[in-house]
């Protein structure tokens, strides 16, 4: 029964709730029996509060004998990543500089997602402060990939990723600065999705006008992330670029007619060196999007000057939001947070003024490229998932990685277009490991672009495919 439960999607669970055919008791008992059998050999969940989470869901019940619905996810247990304060559960951003916090208060998000009924298990792993696609740190170690134990998951919601795929949790938050919730969905089988910046908003926040980190949901399968944005997104006073929408919307039906619909397919953004396995899988997909009745045609955006554009707002990011700690705590951030701070505090009036120049004119190249096409489809990463020992890709297909995120350049090429993308598993290599296809849509288009990746997923199935965990 374990099983059965816990790899239900959260919308079977919930109605199985709302129709009194399973307690909230009865689905918190079985993940956190399955938390106890998989934990264990995968470390995603780095902060458990088990007893809490019981009688949450004694509470849930009650509310329901009552008549009392608590919202769209009465009683399903969450999960949220260690970079997300989450009021009275320890929150380490994987960093032993804050190794025992404890936040006072918790996140729009997290407080949205419990006043939608959801319930709180505890923290998922993280690289120290989200640097980096590889979920390790110092504090809990490394976070395995359930499809092969010696492979990573992936990053930097990287345990999110893995809970998920391995049954632990229905749900599971993240975030997003340069492939954050895309790149773990992608080596984990499951679907992550960046959306609009704005389209979750971010209180509280450091930078309330920065526009490369986003918050969003993961799950197992489109219409769990529909449900799940749901309750995350609408507007809030204190978030200056939140959308003015609410986020009820997502729960309208996914299912639509795709005939005609226009697709850039874009195997390599535009020649960037992609793993060929990687290439192969992605390319086997063109038929599904055909066979829907959409119109595929070979083109990419002119995406020249992405890389210097974040790499430079990046900087200035991580200086920012990072510096004085790196000052507070020297020698404890690991080497690359360090170096990402320091090219932050070289950069010049004159350089990021530049960036926000390119990054506009981009954003028009986007705007009219946008216009004769209704989606992208391209790589979510340019290689499969490797190994766990390897802090970072230094190489693909015989081309030299510049830096320790060089390797995402698939995913941060999106980021700073502001653009909503999806990460939708589409297959494996010949050795089991997981391959995800990135669809992108239309500036703030995430209900077109959520219908796209139900209709695709509906089609092929591949993440219903379970880890051996």
């Amino acid at each position: 029964m374990t099983q059965d439960i816990c790899f239900m999607s959260a919308a079977e669970m919930a109605a199985h709730i709302r129709k009194g055919e399973l307690s909230a008791r009865d689905i918190m008992q079985a993940h956190l029996a399955r938390i106890e059998q998989a934990n264990p050999a995968l470390n995603a969940i780095v902060t458990l509060h088990a007893e809490e989470a019981l009688q949450a869901a004694l509470a849930a019940d009650e509310a329901q004998a009552r008549g009392e619905t608590l919202g769209p996810l009465h009683g399903l247990p969450v999960a949220h990543k260690d970079l997300i304060l989450t009021r009275g559960m320890r929150t380490t951003f994987g960093s032993k500089v804050h190794e025992h916090f404890v936040p006072p208060r918790s996140a729009l998000m997290v407080e949205r997602q419990q006043q939608a009924g959801a319930i709180s298990i505890g923290k998922t792993n993280t690289p120290e402060f989200g640097a980096g696609s590889q979920t390790f740190n110092a504090v809990f170690g490394a976070t395995r990939n359930p499809y092969d134990l010696s492979r990573t998951c992936g990053g930097s919601s990287g345990g999110s990723a893995v809970a998920l795929a391995a049954g632990m949790v229905p749900l599971a938050d993240g975030t997003d600065m340069g492939g954050s919730l895309r790149c773990p969905a992608n080596f984990c089988n499951i679907v992550g999705l960046r959306p609009s910046v704005g389209r979750v908003p971010t209180v509280p926040a450091q930078n309330a006008w920065g526009s490369l980190s986003v918050s969003g949901p993961m799950a197992r399968t489109v219409e769990d992330v529909a449900l799940y944005l749901s309750v995350m997104a609408g507007p809030d006073a204190r978030d200056p670029l939140s959308i003015e929408e609410d986020g009820a919307r997502f729960r309208a039906p996914l299912a639509r007619d795709m005939k005609g619909i226009r697709i850039a397919w874009s195997r390599d953004v535009g020649g960037l060196p992609v793993d060929r396995r990687v290439v192969e899988i992605i390319d086997r997909q063109r038929a599904v999007f055909e066979q829907l009745g959409c119109i595929v045609e070979d083109a990419t955006p002119d995406f020249r000057d992405a890389h210097d554009i974040f790499m430079a707002l990046r900087a200035y990011g991580f200086e920012l939001q990072l510096g004085s700690v790196m000052d507070q705590h020297p020698g404890v951030l690991k080497d690359t947070v360090v170096w990402n701070i320091e090219m932050g505090r070289k950069l010049t009036a004159s350089q990021l003024a530049r960036a926000e120049k390119l990054r506009t004119a981009l954003f028009e190249r986007m705007h009219r490229f946008m216009q004769d096409y209704d989606f992208i489809v391209m790589p979510v990463n340019q290689v499969p998932p490797f190994d766990i020992e390897q802090p970072y890709v230094t190489e693909i297909d015989g081309v030299t990685m510049e830096s320790y995120i060089d390797w995402m350049r698939s995913c941060y090429y999106i980021t700073v277009t502001t653009h909503p993308a999806i990460s939708v598993p589409c297959g494996f290599t010949d050795d089991g490991l997981p391959v995800g296809l990135q669809i992108v849509g239309r500036h703030r288009g995430e209900l077109a672009l959520l219908r796209m990746a139900y209709a695709f997923e509906q089609a092929t199935g591949v993440g219903k495919r379970r880890p051996g965990v």
